[in-house]
């Protein structure tokens, strides 16, 4: 039964990676309108939680069976960068809602709910002519409803532009740096690592470090959803805690269509045998809209749609 397992995982990899390879104009489909036929900013805002399912294929306490790859993490590392590959050559845009959950010296924050606007690089002869740029629209909880930040590359001295919703909107508008203190507090990493390809390298370099140290599991699980949409679940596992893992269990949800990852979670080791695995980060991306015409105005703070105090 474990042989047949692990061939049905083989001919599962090759079947999503050939898949990938297969169809240059996958990324280019947009994805049906919400249920609820909202598109804007506001069509998160009675989300009160991360629209997903992990496949029945995965009950819990299941254990992996390892592939028989070089490495576990080779077949795994090869869909990333073909999802990479994938992202830059067919992705200039996007537009959806990112649920955000994260670990911040030991205490687990709220789900964040936010509207996003990414603009991905452009390079031409080795020269950028449409910078990474960053719209956010904060959605809920209350403590950062109305806030909204800006980030485009190489521009406004490489600071992104941030205001605070509610009454706090009063204390204006702020230019700060991305990976100084006040634009990290509460924050595990910062702005310019935002965005589905940015999620797809730290995933590269997260699988060539593990790779690197040795014995860990990995298997795919089909029948996963993120906001109804299909997904294949790839499951890493550090069966034994050492210094240099930085999680026991990861989750990468794979869009079936799409073939990229619209949501990442990683947990430790639980404390004793009464207690489930923290969660350590958590990043769900919902209501993706693929290439739908992003311009400068979206990243500019003069945007008559925006709230940002005028300089």
């Amino acid at each position: 039964m474990v042989q047949s397992h692990q061939r049905t995982l083989r001919n599962g990899i090759l079947s999503l990676g050939l898949a990938a390879l297969s169809s240059p104009g996958l990324l280019a489909q947009q994805p049906p309108p919400a249920s609820d036929g909202s598109t804007s900013a506001g069509a998160g805002s009675g989300i009160s939680e991360p629209v997903f399912r992990v496949s029945k294929n995965a009950p819990a306490g299941a254990v992996p069976v390892a592939t028989t790859a070089p490495h576990p993490l080779d077949p795994a590392l090869e869909l990333a960068r073909q999802s990479l590959v994938l992202m830059q050559s067919q992705v200039q845009d996007y537009t959806a809602v990112l649920v955000k959950r994260e670990r911040i010296e030991d205490e687990l924050g709220e789900n964040e709910f936010m509207f996003v606007k990414v603009r991905n690089r452009k390079v031409v002869d080795n020269q950028v002519v449409v910078p990474f740029s960053v719209y956010l629209q904060f959605l809920q909880p209350a403590s950062v409803k109305g806030r909204e930040v800006i980030y485009v590359e190489n521009a406004n001295d490489g600071k992104l532009i941030a205001h605070e919703g509610g009454y706090k909107r009063m204390l204006g508008t702020h230019f700060l740096d991305p990976n100084g203190f006040l634009a990290m507090k509460g924050q595990r990493y910062p702005l310019t690592d935002i965005g589905l390809e940015n999620l797809v390298v730290k995933l590269i370099e997260r699988g060539e470090k593990d790779r690197r140290h040795g014995h860990c599991l990995v298997d795919l699980y089909p029948g996963g959803k993120v906001g109804g949409r299909s997904c294949t679940i790839l499951r890493v596992v550090h069966p034994e805690q050492q210094p240099h893992f930085d999680f026991h269990i990861a989750e990468i949800f794979l869009d079936d269509e799409w073939k990229i990852p619209v949501r990442y979670a990683a947990y430790g080791w639980a404390k004793n045998d009464k207690q489930e695995n923290e969660v350590i980060e958590e990043y769900t991306y919902q209501k993706i809209k693929i290439n739908v015409g992003l311009t400068d105005k979206d990243f500019d703070m003069a945007n008559a749609d925006y709230n940002f105090h005028r300089r």
